[in-house]
């Protein structure tokens, strides 16, 4: 049972991470944190009064910017605060872009049925066959025979459009 349990979890990260765009935003989020970070820096160099003094402050100001929209240290310049004013409306889109666009995939994925997944779940039920009754068994027989014959039928019909 434990075993089962950490095999979905490994599948569902899988899922996540391989069918979503999880891992592109993330990455584009990452990228412009560090562009408009070393934006508010070069703005704010030399600026009197600017306790942005340092990229890794900048860095710092970019994450406290994003998360609390209201907590980080103000920038002085304006160029400084427009820079600031963009990266906070352009992460927070992609933040939360990301978010809903991921749980967005992921529950849309079963709905398109992509073939391999049809046969991935095939697969994963028939490592479970051990833990199956009697009664799972014969609807499992069924349902194998009814495939069973659809393939055939599909065959048949293949081979006659042909002819």
């Amino acid at each position: 049972m434990r075993k089962s349990l950490t095999w979905r979890g490994h599948k569902f990260l899988r899922d996540v991470l391989v069918h979503t765009p999880i891992v592109k935003m993330t990455m584009w989020l990452v990228v412009l944190w560090l562009l408009f970070s070393a934006g508010i820096y070069f703005a704010e160099h030399g600026a009197e009064g600017t306790s942005i003094t340092s990229y890794g402050r900048a860095l710092y100001w970019g994450v406290a910017a994003l998360s609390t929209a209201g907590i980080a240290d103000m920038p002085v310049s304006g160029f400084a605060e427009f820079i600031g004013a963009v990266w906070i409306i352009l992460g927070s889109i992609l933040f939360f872009g990301a978010i809903v666009a991921t749980v967005t995939a992921y529950f849309m994925r079963p709905m398109q049925r992509p073939s391999r997944q049809i046969i991935e779940t095939i697969e994963y039920n028939l490592e479970q066959l051990d833990d199956l009754t009697f009664d799972e068994l014969e609807v499992l027989k069924e349902t194998t025979d009814a495939l069973i014959n659809h393939i055939e039928r599909v065959k048949q019909t293949h081979t006659e459009r042909q002819n």
